[in-house]
């Protein structure tokens, strides 16, 4: 299983499923991050948290710890 924390600096993904539970789930989706959706990872920053996205258009930045619940493809 791949996910999104695995992403290397230039490589654009697609979410393929969006793992954990309640409200931290809840919030990775208000984020914009949902199935299906393609992300472009811009940035990673040094030490390697947070890394910078874009997703539908718009700069994010998520934690490792959030990352790592989005499996990609």
């Amino acid at each position: 299983m791949k996910t999104l924390k695995d992403a290397k600096v230039g490589q654009t993904v697609t979410v393929a499923r969006l793992h954990g539970a309640g409200p931290v789930k809840r919030r990775i989706m208000d984020m914009g991050i949902t199935k299906g959706v393609e992300i472009f990872v811009r940035k990673v920053a040094p030490l390697g948290d947070p890394m910078e996205l874009n997703v539908r258009g718009y700069e994010l930045s998520v934690r490792r710890a959030d990352a790592e619940m989005v499996e990609v493809v």
